[in-house]
């Protein structure tokens, strides 16, 4: 029977694939998304590292990471055997960015596994194809489908779901908090006692310290009637994200909250029991466990609640095998069998509901329960232009550089500014603020926005004080659309004093420097 509607499906492909084509463009789609741990950069340097292949009829071709890749090409094994189609599993780095270049050429994967908040960008450039689950839809939990929805559409197919959760040590906190003031409290007798330098510390400025946000009343986006993120709705300088702003800058004059927001610091003082509290995933238990760190998770205080990533499976729109994918995630993918082994690989909270029912990890259990009520992450293109600004306010707080008010107010302008600088070609990078814009790697700066030509190319001459400097080409005021030097930012050199000109080639996506 599976041969069968198989078979069917492949000669039905033809006519998918002119669709597919017809709406598909070669314009430039996201890259920036959360991969382990959303850790958001200022300056994205991912790009493609390695030149695609070219794909090859009746060859189902996968790009994952290594956790992912094992699974799939035992699956594979199965699926050839079934239907005499090859599967090739490639471990891919950088995998978003590699399939933005190599799709529109035709020459991507026809299946790759990436973020939910990742999918928007590529589905508005047509590189994303629209999966029908069909019956097993109802077997998926409901908030993974809707993180995959786009515009009503689903884009792909989830497997497994993330979220923060409040990791205490017990053996320094035999009790866990449910108040932010318990925390406090608590931290500042540890602290007394000498048993640690701080009582929590944060692993980031955005998306770690984002449930402590919501705490106070903070928000990103707002939701419309329909439950979507509306981007009109901007929470980043509401009185909630300020008062989080307030208290985080007085626990650091307390000494109660470490001024260090490295994700690996942060990782290491919790590890090593210099610190009794601080937020994180499920992707560091595995690391707590080895390093012998007695701990647990809880909900976070006062009903903080974290956003919710999920990770899944999209289907190149450009592949000329789009039902072979299809039937390939919806039969061999989507089982309890194959959903618990991607669980044993990489122990995160099942999507697939009947995986997720044999999930017994308390831990697991524990990040799940401080998820309750957790929405997913904007997957809307407008969350590109947030990351940048919102992370650094509270940096600007904790330095002292600014007040909480004006460091999420002025985030705020930046952001309204970024999302409203949709279609702008630009070239951030260590020189803008020589040049005039507020500060360095500034996607929505308007000096250094590209003039598009007759010939279709977007070019830009500014006066460059004599030093080494590097860049990126950013689209539309944000890092969700980006392009480096392969796998690297453009580096380029001013002897002296001079104009230097940019020449963006939006088709080849390449990025010419003059200088003088």
């Amino acid at each position: 029977m599976k041969k069968s509607v198989l078979f069917v499906a492949i000669f039905l492909i033809a006519s998918l694939v002119l669709g597919a084509c017809a709406t598909a463009t070669e314009a430039p789609v996201v890259t920036e998304a959360p991969t382990e741990t959303p850790v958001v950069t200022e300056a994205p340097t991912e790009a493609p590292t390695e030149a695609p292949t070219e794909a090859v009829a009746g060859t189902l071709r996968i790009w994952a990471d290594e956790q992912r890749a094992p699974v799939l090409t035992e699956l594979g094994e199965q699926f050839k055997a079934e239907y005499n189609v090859e599967v090739v599993v490639e471990n891919i780095s950088g995998i978003r960015d590699q399939f933005t270049v190599a799709a529109p050429a035709g020459e991507g994967p026809d299946i790759i596994v990436i973020a939910h908040d990742q999918m928007p960008a590529l589905v508005a450039s047509g590189l994303a194809a629209e999966i029908d689950l069909g019956e097993k839809k109802a077997d998926f939990v409901e908030s993974s489908i809707k993180a995959f929805t786009y515009q009503g559409k689903l884009y792909g197919m989830p497997y497994a779901q993330e979220n923060l959760g409040f990791f205490y040590n017990t053996e320094l906190v035999p009790t866990p908090p449910t108040t932010w003031q318990e925390v406090y409290d608590i931290s500042k007798q540890l602290i007394a006692d000498g048993k640690v330098e701080y009582g929590i510390v944060l692993a980031g400025t955005s998306y770690d310290a984002y449930p402590w946000m919501t705490s106070q009343g903070g928000y990103i986006f707002g939701l419309d009637a329909n439950g979507d993120y509306n981007p009109a709705d901007l929470g980043v300088g509401g009185e909630g994200m300020i008062k989080f702003g307030e208290m985080a800058l007085q626990w650091v004059k307390d000494g109660v909250l470490s001024p260090n927001t490295d994700n690996t610091t942060a990782k290491s003082m919790f590890k090593d029991g210099k610190v009794a509290f601080f937020m994180n995933g499920p992707w560091e238990i595995k690391n707590l466990r080895e390093a012998g760190t007695p701990f647990a998770i809880t909900k976070f205080p006062d009903g903080g609640t974290p956003f919710l990533g999920v990770q899944g499976f999209v289907v190149n729109a450009f592949s000329e095998n789009i039902l072979l994918a299809q039937s390939f995630l919806t039969e061999f993918v989507a089982t309890e069998e194959a959903m618990l082994k991607f669980y044993e690989a990489d122990p995160r909270g099942p999507a697939y509901i009947p995986a997720l029912e044999k999930m017994d990890d308390p831990d697991l259990l524990a990040i799940a329960e401080a998820g309750e009520g957790a929405l997913p992450m904007p997957a809307i293109p407008e969350m590109g232009a947030v990351w940048s600004d919102w992370g650094n306010a509270l940096t600007f707080i904790i330095n002292g550089e600014k007040t909480p008010e004006q460091a999420y107010t002025d985030a705020a302008n930046n952001i309204r500014i970024a999302i409203a600088s949709k279609g702008m070609v630009n070239v951030p990078g260590s020189y803008q603020s020589k040049v005039g814009c507020a500060s360095d790697w500034m996607p929505y700066c308007p000096q250094t926005a590209l003039v598009k030509g007759d010939d279709g190319k977007y070019t830009g001459t500014f006066l460059i004080p004599a030093g080494e400097y590097e860049c990126k080409v950013a689209l539309d005021g944000g890092w969700a659309v980006s392009y480096g030097d392969g796998d690297a930012n453009y580096k380029f050199t001013v002897a002296a004093d001079g104009n230097v000109t940019f020449i963006f080639d939006p088709e080849a996506k390449t990025l010419e420097i003059i200088v003088p």
